[in-house]
């Protein structure tokens, strides 16, 4: 085979490769840009895996609860709600390109979350660490 046609199909290869999982995730992106921008710092992978393993003690019931307790310490796992049951599709951009895609979805439900998981909304330095957390799954 001549030089040409290896050149040729290596390009090939390469251009029809599918993208990898990060790509999907420009609404992270952009986020964490909007969270640096409200003055957040270096954002840590390391400290959003903490805090999504982190319990909380929920101050009504005394519960306690995690990130984990609906969405699996596995990222790449399916979860399930802990009031209703209802499956809940992985985190991981890995496993699941629709994660992270949509903005307002992504702050809809740091909204909720946070409230119910830590007892207050998540400050901008959390919320870009948890998705550099899940960016990186």
């Amino acid at each position: 085979m001549n030089l040409n046609k290896i050149v040729v199909i290596t390009l090939l290869m390469f251009f029809c490769a599918p993208l990898p999982k990060v790509v999907h995730a420009a609404a992270a992106d952009d986020l964490l840009a909007k969270y640096q921008e409200l003055g957040a710092g270096k954002f840590s992978i390391k400290d959003g895996e903490a805090m999504w393993k982190r319990s909380f003690k929920d101050p009504e019931q005394g519960q306690e609860r995690s990130c984990t307790t609906c969405h699996h310490s596995d990222l790449r796992l399916l979860g399930k709600h802990a009031q209703t049951g209802k499956p809940i599709e992985p985190m991981a951009l890995s496993v699941n390109s629709k994660r992270l895609t949509d903005p307002k979805f992504i702050e809809k439900w740091f909204l909720r979350n946070c409230k119910w998981t830590v007892g207050r909304e998540c400050t901008p330095q959390e919320k870009g660490n948890f998705l550099m957390y899940l960016k990186n799954q």
